[in-house]
């Protein structure tokens, strides 16, 4: 949507891809695996950094990291690790790259046992999207919830690393768990 009084969280005529993201991505609802697998991974490299930062390095990540396999990226040993850490077109953090891995492994266990990763993700806020009751402004946005401090602590327990309860809402938001449009924006329900 574009206009002059169209009115967005965050994106806008100086940011196409932020505000396509906004339009099109951010609090819609996703049950694939494997984009469930890419926001998590997304979100884990954003620890400290923008989304603008990662939005615009996401197809660098999509072809560093094979496509986001998640079976794939389980097998990645020493030289991959090392081809990661000299990519330009990524964020060449050591301890991010060594938690893609480690959370690619964490991520197939779970899919295993819980038949699918939508199953156990979605579970913690009960299988729908939660949005608080009232007026939301940007300003009121949270950073945290309980069900985000619920899946940090479960994702934590079956081995998966950088996912901080701020990591976890931040996917929750992005895959629509949570829905966060402010109440002006033209995307809110």
């Amino acid at each position: 949507m574009t206009g002059p009084d169209v009115v967005r969280c965050f994106g806008g005529p100086d940011d196409p891809l932020m505000a396509r993201y906004h339009d099109e991505e951010w609090g819609v609802p996703v049950h694939d695996d494997a984009k469930l697998f890419e926001f998590l991974v997304l979100e884990g490299f954003q620890a400290g950094l923008s989304w603008r930062t990662i939005l615009h390095k996401r197809e660098n990540f999509r072809r560093a990291l094979d496509g986001f396999d998640a079976a794939k990226i389980a097998t990645y040993g020493p030289a991959d690790r090392e081809r990661l850490m000299g990519d330009a077109g990524i964020i060449r953090n050591r301890l991010k790259i060594e938690a893609v891995v480690t959370n690619a492994q964490a991520f197939l266990d779970t899919q295993a046992e819980f038949g699918s990763f939508d199953r156990y993700i979605w579970a913690f806020t009960g299988g729908k999207t939660l949005r608080r009751p009232g007026v939301i402004t940007f300003e009121a946005i949270q950073a945290t919830s309980l069900a985000s401090d619920a899946m940090a602590k479960g994702l934590k327990a079956r081995g998966f690393r950088f996912v901080g309860s701020t990591v976890c809402y931040a996917h929750m938001q992005a895959t629509g768990m949570v829905n966060d449009h402010i109440t002006a924006c033209f995307r809110a329900p």
